[in-house]
Formats: structure tokens, sequence, C-alpha cells
């Protein structure tokens, strides 16, 4: 009989059989979800109104508003997501019909439609509610420079539904501009949620869209504040990952939350089908570093303005 002899590396596993990079994973994937399992969140208090911005593209904006959107109607909150975005990638992600002909956040901002008129609840839960985007929206920046208050017109859309629709949430997602849109979204939340990319140019034009928020503070908006900062695309197997990671906790040490999240092909595929990761994988790592987020946002304490 041959006995191969275990590599002084590998040393037993209780649960796995063998210490091995997969085994860890796997075994501190199981240990978070066990972890969230068991966590309980209760939402109370007045509705916090997250636009989610970054003119940069392709940092995982309209992928980190539905999956925090959805990971908190996970939790047990209502949660509203506006899609601001011509896209309309967050109504498909919700499984949310934004053909043409759907009524949608244009007719709201230029038809002055009730905000009511457009929700529609998403199949993934009765808790999470979506005011769509279709195509029309793309000439709203140029619709609205001849609006009356251009800038407020989603600010009192949105008062008006929550005097009737109460919820815990309202998630806006941004086009990736600083035009009117975008104004209209800063102008209609109290706390700014910037997801960041683990790259090179992460911090690239991050101080234009903080410069830009302080005039929203200055001009019309004073409860806006920048409350949330995400990093996203996280490759731990890089170096440079890390560095924009410890860059990023060096210059916002208050607003950075714990949780990362990683570079996920599920992340990646379920908007493919319609769905958010929490509804298409949720015990992926994707979904579980979005889940741990949300409890981190859940919690969060929004501070008392001064007077």
């Amino acid at each position: 009989m041959f006995h191969v002899k275990q590599s002084e590396k590998e040393t037993p596993n209780s649960t796995f059989g063998v210490d091995t990079p997969l085994a860890r994973e796997i075994a501190d994937l199981s240990s978070r979800r066990r972890v969230l399992e068991a966590t309980s969140v209760k939402f109370k208090g007045k509705t916090r109104v997250l636009t989610v911005s970054n003119q940069k593209g392709g940092v995982g904006k309209t992928t980190t508003a539905v999956n925090i959107g959805a990971a908190l109607a996970n939790l047990g909150a209502k949660v509203l997501v506006i899609d601001l975005d011509p896209q309309g990638n967050a109504s498909t992600a919700l499984g949310v019909p934004h053909s043409a002909d759907t009524p949608s956040v244009y007719d709201v901002l230029i038809n002055d439609e009730p905000l009511a008129d457009v929700v529609q609840q998403s199949p993934e839960s009765p808790k999470l509610l979506c005011a769509p985007s279709t195509i029309h929206l793309a000439g709203a920046e140029i619709e609205l420079v001849s609006q009356v208050a251009r800038e407020h017109r989603l600010r009192r859309a949105l008062d008006t539904y929550l005097e009737d629709n109460p919820v815990n949430f309202v998630i806006i997602d941004c086009p990736p501009s600083l035009g009117l849109l975008t104004i209209n979204a800063f102008t209609a939340a109290s706390e700014v949620f910037i997801p960041i990319q683990c790259e090179y140019y992460a911090l690239e034009g991050l101080s234009q869209l903080l410069g830009s928020i302080q005039m929203i503070q200055k001009h019309l908006n004073t409860d806006l504040h920048l409350s949330t900062i995400l990093l996203t695309m996280y490759d731990g197997r890089t170096r440079l990952a890390q560095q924009v990671a410890d860059e990023v906790r060096t210059h916002f040490p208050n607003q950075v939350l714990d949780a990362v999240i990683p570079r996920s092909v599920r992340v990646s595929e379920a908007p493919s089908f319609g769905q958010t990761v929490i509804a298409y994988d949720i015990n992926s790592a994707g979904a579980i570093a979005y889940r741990e987020a949300a409890v981190e946002i859940a919690s969060y304490k929004t501070p008392s303005k001064e007077k």
C-alpha cells in the first residue's frame, strides 16, 4: 500500500478537508453568510433619500444602486429605486418594463405626472419598487432648461409621493454626468452615495463631483452631504486594488464602508436575466458583499443638523 505524504502547507480542515485558498474562501463565505442570516435590522424614522452618483462611467454605479436596493428590501426595508439614467439599466435589472410607451420618470419631470402613476413593483419583492426610465429621458436634459423650477422638479414630485406612499429608502440612480438630471437627483436627496472602482482612475474627477456637491449644498439643498462611499470591482490578487482602497480610506475615513464589492461573474450575469444578484444567486460572493454593505447603510446614523 502506498501512502502519499500530505504537504505541510495543506493542513486538515474539519469542514473542507484541506486548507487551500479555495477552501478558505468557501469557509469565509459560509461564515459571513451565517452572520448575515443572524442579523436583524429595524427600520424606523424618516425616509432616507440617497443619490448614487459618479461622473465616471463603468464604476458599478447602476449595479450598486439596484443591488443595494434589493439587499435592503431583503432585510425588510421598503425601497423605491428611481432610474434617472436614460439607458434604463436599473429598470432592466429590477425586471421592470421600460419600453418607449411606458409611463416613466420623464413624464414626472417634463409633464408633471404624479410619481405614483409611474412607480412599478419589481417582481423580486413586494418591498422593492421602481420608477423606470425610458429612452425619452435622453432629451430631458434639453427640455428641462425651459421648465419652471427645473432643479426642483424631482424633489417636489418625490415629496408629494412620500406623503401617501411612505418608504424606508429612496435610491436614485444617476447618469454618468453632471447635467440637470443629476442636479435634480442631488436636490431631491439628502445623502450622496459614491461607488468607486478599485482601479487607477478611481479618484479622477472625484474632486469635480465633490465640488458640484458643495455648490448644490450652497445654492439648492443645504441638507445634502456625502454619507457613503463603496469600493467596487475589487480584485484582491492585485496590489493596485489594495493601494486604491487604502488611498480612498485615507481621504474619506468616515464615509467608506467596510464592505468591499469584489469582481464577480454572478454580479455581471444577473442583469441579463432581469434580476439583481440578490435574486439571481443570494449566496454568491458578490451578493454577500452587497448584503453586508446594505447592513452598514441601514445602520448608519444620520447626523443631526446644527441650527
